[in-house]
């Protein structure tokens, strides 16, 4: 096919790559024969100016019809960014990745460093091992974290790498990582890498990226949930309620939004359809 230019969220354009398209669906973990069906129907239905926004829908509508858990999947990154505007629930998310793995979780706390002091967003300790986070949450899927936000972050991490702290057994910072729920530039990137700075996208790097750590935690925001209104979620998150699993453990809250038992029993079906 001819090359086809897309608008992306930012409102720069580029071609269309079918690649990313399948690498997205595969993520999902849909059929290889449902990612096929759908991908020829959205090349089919490609048009120059198509809003990225417009072609993930369609492709969230065609995964709905077919299969529902890959679906959900799909949409979690959409979920993610509606998680918004704050960054709170993104760093209760990235400490429950960490607390899943096995770590004990602080979070937004400050910390003296060698020569200033710092307010972090996670601070993850096991063992010796000393994880300080900084998490750069964005509520807009083109923004990007820059190589002035990987620069700053490299600092304070130099500076608290030098401190001795008490963390149980961990009195050294073992890992600094910057994590964002987007991307990285490509300066960022070429910074990080040479500097020695642990980035963490949502598809970056390639292999335990934040996609990748969000599923194997099964960790599924509520606002991937479509039986929920803009309205109800933001009710939710202003409760504290971050998670599905939270959700499901607190169903007595969807009383307090003022639901029926028809919309009640909807919401707790999809829960359940994920859980």
């Amino acid at each position: 096919m001819s090359e086809v230019l897309i608008t992306k969220s930012n409102g720069e354009t580029e071609a269309f790559n079918k690649e990313k398209l399948a690498y997205s669906l595969m993520k999902s973990g849909v059929s290889e024969e449902v990612k096929t069906k759908i991908i020829a129907h959205i090349v089919a239905e490609l048009k120059p100016g198509m809003k990225t926004a417009d072609i993930y829908e369609h492709a969230f509508s065609l995964l709905s019809k077919h299969e529902k858990k890959a679906a959900l999947n799909y949409s979690v990154r959409r979920a993610i960014l509606d998680l918004g505007p704050s960054g709170f629930p993104f760093e209760q998310l990235i400490a429950e990745i960490f607390r899943r793995d096995g770590f004990s979780v602080a979070t937004d706390k400050y910390v003296k460093g060698k020569c200033a002091e710092h307010e972090l967003d996670v601070i993850a300790f096991r063992g010796e091992e000393l994880v300080m986070i900084e998490a750069k949450f964005h509520n807009l899927d083109g923004v990007k974290s820059d190589l002035k936000v990987a620069l700053y972050v490299k600092a304070r991490f130099d500076d608290l790498r030098a401190a001795t702290f008490d963390y149980g057994e961990a009195k050294k910072m073992t890992r600094g990582i910057l994590i964002t729920n987007t991307k990285f530039t490509h300066t960022a990137i070429n910074y990080a890498k040479c500097a020695g700075l642990e980035l963490i996208g949502w598809n970056y790097p390639n292999q335990h990226n934040l996609q990748d750590m969000i599923q194997e935690a099964g960790l599924h925001p509520i606002t991937c949930l479509e039986t929920l209104s803009k309205n109800d979620k933001k009710r939710l998150l202003e409760k504290n309620i971050v998670f599905l699993a939270d959700l499901n453990n607190q169903l007595n809250v969807l009383d307090d939004l003022g639901m029926n038992k028809e919309k009640r029993d909807f919401v707790i079906n999809e829960i359940n359809n994920v859980l």
